[in-house]
Parts: C-alpha cells; sequence; structure tokens
C-alpha cells in the first residue's frame, strides 16, 4: 500500500492529513475542483502540434475514448502513441517507471523504502538498460519514437494541475518533484515487472520450504498434488520432440495425455517423473524452533512490488482464459478466439485499448494491428492485425530457483573453495529526508534476497534444512550454522537481458503461423501460452520462454548452491517447445494448465496450474461443437461461465454431514453456478472458506494459509474419502479427535451464523453479489488512507459474479474474505470472418483521469458481461468517430 503521507513526523503526518481533507473538502464545495480535474484532461479533437512527426497523424476516438491512430510511417506511429498514452496515463506510466527503477521513494518518502530495497536489488532497471542494446532495428526505432512523443506531451505539460489530478495531490506534500524526460529503457523495465508478477512457481517454492518449517515431508506433499491428467486435459494433447523438434504429429511418448491411471483419481498414487523427483528429494522438516521466525518474517511479503497488482491474492490461481475455435465449428466457417487475462483491479485498468495504422500499409509501414496495449509500452500486447488475432495466458514455467548459500560475510562457498560475492552500492534517493544506502551481494546464481524478500526470508529456515543444514535463528537475511551463515540467493531468467519487445512488434506484423512463431521465439519472461488465429481458417498454440534445463531437481524446492550439483546446464531449445497447428479437436484451450501430458520428456514446470478453468472450457465447446456451430456470442457466453468446479464434488459430502443444518437446503438441486444474485453461492463459498480455516489453520505457518484456489480444490479432493485423515482433526482441541463429517457440519454451521450476522436471517435473501464486491482502487492514492483523497479516484463497489477458478475468475482469497482481488482485466472474442465484429471491453476505460468521462465508462459493461465494437477497417472506425484530432509537425 502507497502512504503519500509517511514519510512525515507524526506531528506533521497529522497535521497535512488534516489540511489534506481540508483543502480537498473544500475544492468539492467549489469551483476549484473542477477547475483542477478538468485542466489536465487531453484535447481530443482539433488539432495539437507535435513536434518531430514528419507528417500528420490523425487520432480518431469512439465514445469510449479509445483511440485509433493513423499515420504514413513507423516512426510518426509510434511518436504519436507515446503522446496518446501520455495524454490519457501519464500519472500510470510515470508511476510504474518509479516502481521498476526501485525510485518510489522519490515520490512518496519512506512509506515505499522496502519496495525500492527488493527492486534495486533484483535489478530491474539495470537488466532493462541492457536490452536497450538487444533492440533489432525496428524495434529500437519504435522506442525511440516512442519516447519522443511521450517527452513532446512533458514539454507541453509543465505544471501540476496540467499534468493529471494526482500531480495536484502530490504538490501538497512533494512539491519539489519534477518527472524527468521518458527513455526506452523506462519502457523496457515494464516488461521485467510483467516477468516478476507471473513468475511461474517461486511461490509454491518458497511455501514448501516454509511449510516443511514445521510439518514432516509426507504431509508437505499432500498440500502440492499432482496435476490430474486423468481428469484435465492439457493444452496439447499429442505430439513428442523428434530429431531436435517438436512434431505435433509424433506418438506421444510415456504416459498418455489423457489416460487414466489405475488408482482412483481422488486419491491418485502415480506420480509423473518430475514430481518423483520433488518426491524423491523433500527432505526433512525444519527445527520447530524456527517456525515463529518463520511466520514473523512472512509478514514483510507485502512489501513485495506488484505492478500487475497480484500482491494479496492466491497467486497460484492467477492466471488467464484463452482458447480459439476452428472454422469447421463456428456459424461463419471461420476462426474465433477468445482471450481473458486474470490480473489484480485497479483504476485505471492495467490495459489500455488502442489500434495503430499505417494509412498504406507496406514493407516499410507494416503495421495495421488493433489491441490491448501498457501504457508506457509501444506497440499491442494482445489483440489482431488484418490477417492473425493471438492472445495469452500465462505458461508458468519454472523459470526462477532459489539457492541456499553457504556465506561469510560477503564471500560464499563453491564447492571446496570460498570466493567473493558481486557487490554495489545503491543510493536510494528518499523524498523529505537523506539517501539510504543499499549493498546488494550477488553470488554465481543471483542477488541474495533474503534480506529484502520477506517470502525468502521465511522460507530460510526451512530451505536451509532441506539442504540438510542445522541452522539458528535468521537475523537479517541470514540464519547462522556454524562457521558459516546461509542466505536465499535467487536466479531467475528475467535477471538475464532478453529480447521480449522484439516479440511484441513482431507479433502486430505477422502473416501467418510461421510469422507468428518467429515473434515467439523472441518471448522469453514472461513465457505465455499463445494462441492463434488467421483469416484463413487456421488455428494454432504455441509455448514460448527462455526454461532451464537443470543438472539436477525439478526446481520444486530450494537448491544447495554450494555443491555444484543443481545448475542451469541451458535452456530448451525453442523448436522443442509444445506447439500445435489445427489439430483434429478443432479448438485449442488453455487456462494456466499443464501445456502437454508427462510424455513429453522435457521439464515445464512441475507446479501447474490444475486445469479446472481448462476443463470446463473444454466441456463447454465440446459441448456446444456436439450441438451445432459456435457463435461469436457463444464464445462471450462461456467466458461469463460461473461453475463452482469444486462444489459437484463437495456438495454430496456437506449435504449428508450437514443434514441437522437448515441451511443445507440451499445445497439441494442448486446447479452450482455462482450468479451474483445467487443464495446456495452465498452459503457455499462461507461454508468453503470456514472448511479451510478448521481444516488447514491449526496446522499451517501463517503465511501457507489455504487461499482456497485450485490447488486447494485438489488437495480437499483426495481427503474426502478419507474420513479420518489427520488433516481433519482439530490439532487446537484437546483430548478429542474430529473426524471430516464432524468437521464438515461444523463448517456448515460456521457460515451460516456468519451469513446471517451479515446478510439477515433469511437464507433465501442471501446473495453472492453482496459478499463478493469489487472496489475498483487507484493504486496510489487510492490507499492513502484519506477519505476524500480515497473519494476522489476509487470507484465501486461492483456486486459480482464468479469466483476463484470459476471460468469467471473473479477471484477472492479465503485467508482475507469474499471482496474480489483479482479478475478478468479485459475481455476479447475476436471474429476472423469480419474483424469488425469483433468485441472487447475493458475493466475501467481508456483515460487515467479521475472524473473523465471515459475514466471509468467500461466498468458497468465488463461487471454485466457486455462488450463493446472492437473495429479495425478504417471505415468502421470512422463511422463510430466521437472525436478526430490531427497532430501535426
Amino acid at each position: 500500500m502507497i502512504s503519500p503521507f509517511a514519510r512525515l513526523p507524526g506531528p506533521l503526518r497529522w497535521g497535512a492529513r488534516v489540511l489534506t481533507a481540508v483543502l480537498v473538502l473544500a475544492l468539492v464545495a467549489g469551483a476549484a475542483l473542477t477547475w483542477t480535474v478538468r485542466r489536465s484532461f487531453p484535447q481530443v479533437d482539433g488539432e495539437l502540434r507535435l513536434p518531430g512527426l514528419s507528417a500528420p497523424v490523425t487520432v480518431v476516438r469512439d465514445r469510449y475514448g479509445i483511440p485509433q491512430i493513423y499515420a504514413d510511417d513507423p516512426k510518426d506511429l509510434f511518436t504519436a502513441q507515446g503522446y496518446v498514452h501520455a495524454q490519457d496515463r501519464f500519472w500510470e506510466m510515470d508511476f510504474r517507471r518509479k516502481t521498476t527503477a526501485g525510485r518510489l521513494s522519490e515520490l512518496f518518502g519512506a512509506s515505499t523504502l522496502e519496495i525500492d530495497k527488493v527492486v534495486r536489488t533484483l535489478g530491474w532497471r539495470r537488466t532493462a538498460e541492457r536490452e536497450v542494446a538487444l533492440l533489432d532495428a525496428p524495434s529500437r526505432e519504435a522506442f525511440t519514437a516512442y519516447a519522443a512523443g511521450v517527452n513532446a506531451w512533458m514539454a507541453a505539460n509543465q505544471g501540476f494541475a496540467d499534468r493529471s489530478l494526482e500531480y495536484a495531490v502530490l504538490k501538497l506534500t512533494n512539491g519539489a518533484y519534477t518527472p524527468e524526460p521518458w527513455t526506452p529503457a523506462d519502457s523496457l523495465a515494464w516488461l521485467k515487472a510483467m516477468a516478476w508478477d507471473l513468475r511461474s512457481n517461486m511461490d509454491a517454492e518458497l511455501e514448501r520450504a516454509l511449510d516443511s518449517s514445521v510439518l514432516p515431508p509426507d504431509r508437505v506433499r499432500q498440500l502440492f498434488p499432482d496435476y490430474p491428467f486423468d481428469r484435465h486435459r492439457p493444452i496439447v494433447t499429442a505430439g513428442a520432440v523428434r530429431d531436435g523438434a517438436f512434431d505435433p504429429a509424433a506418438p506421444t511418448s510415456g504416459t498418455d495425455a489423457t489416460a487414466k491411471p489405475a488408482t482412483d483419481s481422488a486419491n491418485p498414487v502415480g506420480r509423473s517423473a518430475a514430481r518423483a523427483g520433488a518426491e524423491r528429494s523433500a527432505g526433512t522438516a525444519a527445527d520447530p524452533a524456527t517456525a515463529g521466525a518463520l511466520a514473523g518474517a512472512a509478514r514483510t511479503l507485502a512489501a513485495l512490488p506488484s505492478p500487475l497488482g497480484t500482491d494479496g491474492s492466491d497467486r497460484a490461481g492467477i492466471g488467464s482464459n484463452s482458447w480459439v475455435v476452428s472454422g469447421a465449428h463456428t456459424d461463419t466457417g471461420k476462426p474465433l478466439l477468445a482471450n481473458d487475462p486474470h490480473l489484480g483491479p485497479r483504476i485505471p485498468s492495467i490495459w489500455y485499448q488502442a489500434g495503430l495504422h499505417c494509412r498504406a500499409k507496406s514493407a516499410a509501414c507494416p503495421y495495421d494491428v488493433v489491441g490491448y496495449t501498457f501504457s508506457g509500452l509501444p506497440g499491442v500486447v494482445i489483440g489482431h492485425n488484418d490477417r492473425v488475432a493471438w492472445g495469452f495466458t500465462n505458461l508458468g514455467p519454472d523459470i526462477a530457483d532459489l539457492y541456499a548459500e553457504r556465506t561469510r560475510g560477503n564471500v560464499y562457498k563453491v564447492k571446496k573453495r570460498w570466493v567473493p560475492m558481486e557487490t554495489r552500492t545503491e543510493q536510494i534517493k528518499v523524498a523529505g529526508r537523506a539517501p539510504e544506502p543499499l549493498v546488494v551481494r550477488a553470488t554465481a546464481h543471483g542477488p541474495i534476497v533474503s534480506g529484502v524478500l520477506g517470502s525468502a526470508r521465511d522460507a530460510l529456515p526451512g530451505a536451509a534444512a532441506h539442504a540438510g543444514e542445522k541452522v539458528g535463528t535468521p537475523e537479517n537475511g541470514r540464519a547462522p550454522a556454524g562457521e558459516y551463515d546461509v542466505e536465499i540467493a535467487l536466479r531467475w531468467t528475467a535477471l538475464d537481458p532478453g529480447r521480449t519487445a522484439n516479440a511484441l512488434l513482431l507479433l502486430g506484423t505477422a502473416s501467418d503461423f510461421e510469422e507468428f512463431r518467429k515473434a515467439a521465439s523472441f518471448f522469453e519472461a514472461p513465457a505465455q501460452n499463445m494462441i492463434y488465429a488467421d483469416v484463413d481458417g487456421n488455428i494454432g498454440y504455441q509455448a514460448p520462454g527462455r526454461i532451464p534445463v537443470r543438472t539436477k531437481g525439478d526446481g520444486t524446492w530450494p537448491s544447495k548452491g554450494w555443491t555444484g550439483d543443481e545448475e542451469w546446464s541451458g535452456f530448451i531449445p525453442f523448436d522443442e517447445l509444445p506447439k500445435a497447428y489445427n489439430p483434429p479437436e478443432g479448438f485449442i484451450a488453455t487456462a494456466n494448465n499443464a501445456a502437454i501430458g508427462p510424455g513429453y520428456g522435457r521439464l515445464l514446470t512441475a507446479d501447474w496450474a490444475y486445469g479446472y478453468r481448462s476443463q470446463r472450457i473444454a466441456d463447454r465447446l465440446q459441448r456446444a461443437i456436439g450441438e451445432g456451430k459456435i457463435t461469436a456470442a457463444a464464445m462471450a457466453d462461456i467466458q461469463m461461465d460461473s461453475l463452482n468446479t469444486i462444489a459437484a464434488t463437495l456438495v454430496p459430502y456437506l449435504v449428508k454431514a450437514g443434514a441437522g443444518v437448515p441451511e443445507a437446503r440451499l445445497l439441494t438441486g442448486w446447479d452450482y453456478t455462482q450468479g451474483r444474485d445467487s443464495a446456495p453461492a452465498a452459503y457455499f463459498n462461507a461454508v468453503w472458506r470456514d472448511l479451510l480455516h478448521r481444516t488447514f489453520d491449526d496446522e499451517l505457518p501463517e503465511a501457507g494459509r489455504a487461499g482456497g484456489g485450485d490447488r486447494w480444490y485438489e488437495v480437499v479432493r483426495a481427503l474426502l474419502p478419507e474420513p479420518s485423515d489427520p488433516w481433519w482433526d482439530d490439532a487446537r482441541t484437546k483430548d478429542k479427535v474430529e473426524t471430516r463429517d464432524e468437521t464438515l457440519a461444523a463448517a456448515m454451521t460456521d457460515a451460516a451464523k456468519e451469513l446471517r450476522d451479515r446478510l439477515g436471517d433469511t437464507p433465501e435473501d442471501w446473495r453472492w453479489g453482496d459478499l463478493h464486491t469489487l472496489e475498483l482502487t487507484n493504486e496510489t492514492f487510492g490507499t492513502s488512507g484519506i477519505g476524500p483523497i480515497e473519494w476522489l479516484f476509487n470507484r465501486g463497489p461492483l456486486r459480482l459474479a464468479g469466483g476463484q477458478d470459476a471460468v469467471d475468475a473473479t477471484g477472492w482469497d479465503a485467508v482475507a474474505g469474499y471482496e474480489v482481488d483479482w479478475v478478468p482485466s479485459m475481455r476479447m472474442v475476436v471474429d476472423l470472418a469480419d474483424l469488425d465484429r469483433s468485441r472487447w471491453v475493458n475493466l475501467t476505460g481508456a483515460s487515467g483521469h479521475a472524473f473523465h468521462p471515459n475514466y471509468a465508462d467500461q466498468a458497468g459493461l465488463w461487471a454485466d458481461g457486455r462488450m463493446t465494437p472492437m473495429r479495425q477497417t478504417e471505415r468502421a472506425v470512422h463511422a463510430d468517430a466521437a472525436d478526430t484530432l490531427t497532430l501535426v509537425p
């Protein structure tokens, strides 16, 4: 949380709060607020001068403020994109670059110092600066032109009030702040932020080590079940590596992706090779004396930066949905493609919709692309051009490993030698006080993070125990172990300079599947499931990414850094990564599920999402195909599917165990959907939350508690047939051993009492949407702690349908409550038969300016599952035009 006034001494802080509140109330009462707010609204019609252009550029906006930009050459096109982004979202852009550079404290003082320390230690900005040299020529031109456009806007908007309302508020406490010119490295650093928030299994690796501080290995393994290949299909259902390349037509070796094991799938015992490796190396439990230190340190996890808004959520459930259907199964005879990435909610939305068009498309000016962009970054990230469409979900490969290092001060052990660490001193500027020095230390594996990264510090004792080290209570991220300390280093592919930026512009100009795959070959981090469709009727899939090959282990537990035995020996060649092209099923569905079956022979990860969403999508598609042709409206309807995918398994046990609980009647005959006006959904989710608390809170450390996502679906599913499993017993009760049915009945009683207190004494009047609400919160001043300031920037609440690991993935964390903490951040359905019939919606709106008509004008549409036209052709764009701006040299 950002606390803009935290840097002031106590009396001054309260004085500033009171003064600010009084000023804001005064503004609200008079015309000053209107002047301050509207002063920064951008000019969107008429004519404006944009220095650096070679010819006029036209910006056409529809009634939602979505710009379509038309230029004669790429330089002018990306210059204009930078200018338009800055018009609508410069505060967001400036905040993002301060976040990714570890410089938030220059804005907000000491309240953000811990975030800056983490980011400086990881070195996002340093890596981005090195990536500038890796840009290919078209990308370098685009990033340079984009920066010029941003800087032209900055030069024309010098005052605090001219830039945005946020700057006007910031002036009250930090009037000396002036943004510096934009650079290509500012844009590239955002890719590091994306990679961090979508950082694969590192949280699971940390949680295993944390759990091992209080539990024996066999019980830790129960909490991390295998992927249920027998019930949930992977993305790619056939193919294997042959002669150094993945061949989709080759027979899958080993276990078939969809075969059922011999054992009961609710209680699986067969393990893939990767997970078997994890079982064999499960280690021993940490000394219980360290558990208190682990739990205390876990609270610092909140200091982590989360640019995509995934902090505070059950990150294991963070993902996305995308699927594509062949024209053989659609009403138009051409493919349909749907995508909705799941990220943290905020206002303004993470995404910015736009179109980038060359007036005369040619080899010299090849862009005719519409889709979702990030403010601060040139190009289109997800969308379509005039020939192909693409969408993303998080692939989640294991591209990060934690290493337990033996250290003595600034030296560390490598086999039998002690070698010096690399060190550097960062000076973090802090508004209102002297700079804060930070010494960053790194081994050959990467930076030492246990001193700044709360979750790594929490996991230190468990990681040390797994490595066979007996350590004392950690201090400052170091656990004493006799003649040396144990610390944690991070090896992560995104800390190496990469070429992901080149992929973005190549995607925008791809005209067929091979050009799409060429673009994907540059997409290194964050690795995404990339789906494809084209106007010729083809569909496809490609898994990209820089995914390490390990000499030993599978990345599920922290490695021993001093042995030299658990290293990265290289990376899986791109040509060996899974792909599909016009598969026989006629569709491809991805939702962070396993990319391919266990017979693939290359380790991508041992920690997939468990496939509940993806299987529900596949089931709906197969049913629709069986009934006839799929329409664009059907694709949109699937995006709003609210089925609770654990309910069908759990409800029969609840009804039986809770026969004496009056409210159990709500579950009888329930169809397991979670509409916002559903009483059964409200009750079931309350029972689920209470069940997780009763079953796991008594034994798990605070930072390892059950968040309720699909991993916990699998955990509980395996426990249900075992009425006397030790997890059902409440270790806090004396002289009593609880059974499954007792725990289920108690959870039902607890949930009924909770909802009677919150929603009234008539269960039929309970409504899921009254619990499951979304507050659209500005990520800076929206959490200031000052009511009038938050009123300026925040919107909501919205009553929502859906839930954890429903296709309509409005996530919530069972630890925190029912409030929504991650969402489908946008929705898109592309119609390859007529691109002008495509539909899209953003979470909030195009504008980042509070009170602008386009600040939150899409939020209601989004909440209701509605979308707006996604125009492609110039004719259709001009037909929908609300404003037209001409930018002239």
